[in-house]
This record gives structure tokens, sequence and C-alpha cells, in this order.
């Protein structure tokens, strides 16, 4: 039974981070190369998620998850890894802060590829 939680809480800590795509990735990187961070954007805008508030909630048993599948920069994906955060309480401290401030800092700059890219094709038309 010990072997068992212990390959869950691996599969959870290991498969519930959001990632970028290959494509997210490398556009990031040119935003990087012209200095625009999800610190420093482009035009006016708005960090959807706040990582420390993210990461502070999932004290709490999933609400950090709940609160990253919720708002503008929404991943709804997010739902069910609080779903798990939520059955695997108060273990899933251990995994679930560190992963909320991760998963809100990779949908902040999903978001910022997002207004970025827009305010490209705005500017060529």
């Amino acid at each position: 039974m010990k072997n068992f939680i212990s390959t869950i809480i691996l599969l959870l800590s290991l498969s519930a981070c959001t990632h970028l795509t290959a494509y997210e990735r490398e556009f990031s990187r040119q935003l990087a190369a012209k200095d625009i961070t999800v610190d420093r954007p482009c035009g006016v805008w708005e960090a959807p998620a706040n990582p420390a508030a993210a990461g502070a909630l999932n004290l709490l048993p999933g609400f950090g998850n709940f609160y990253l599948a919720s708002g503008n920069g929404a991943d709804n994906s997010q739902y069910l890894v609080g779903f798990a955060n939520l059955l695997l309480w108060p273990w899933s401290i251990f995994w679930g802060v560190p992963e909320a401030a991760i998963d809100a800092g990779t949908l902040n700059q999903r978001e910022l590829n997002y207004f970025c890219k827009d305010q490209l094709l705005t500017a060529a038309k």
C-alpha cells in the first residue's frame, strides 16, 4: 500500500504541471529577445494569475488549482488537478503549492504570448 501511494504521488507531481507547446516556447524566446517578458510586457497587459496567490491557495485542498481554472487565463485542466489535490489532501500540499505557483507562471507566459501575437496581427492590418 505504501508503494502504491508513493507511486501515485510521484505520478501526480510529474504530470500535473502545465506546459507550453514547442511553438509557444519558441515565441516566448522571440519575445524575450525583444526584451518582452511577463515582468516587462508589450502594451498594456496584466498577468491573469498571481503565482504567490496560487501557491498560497493550494495550502487549502486544491483551491490554488481552482483559482487557475477560472479567470482570464483559465486552464480547465486545473479543475482535474485541483480535484486530485482535494482527494489527496493534506499530502498534496507538498507538491500542490510549488506546482500551482509554476503553473501560474506558465499560464501568464501563455497569455502574454497570445496578447503580443494579437498586438502584432493588429499592427500588421
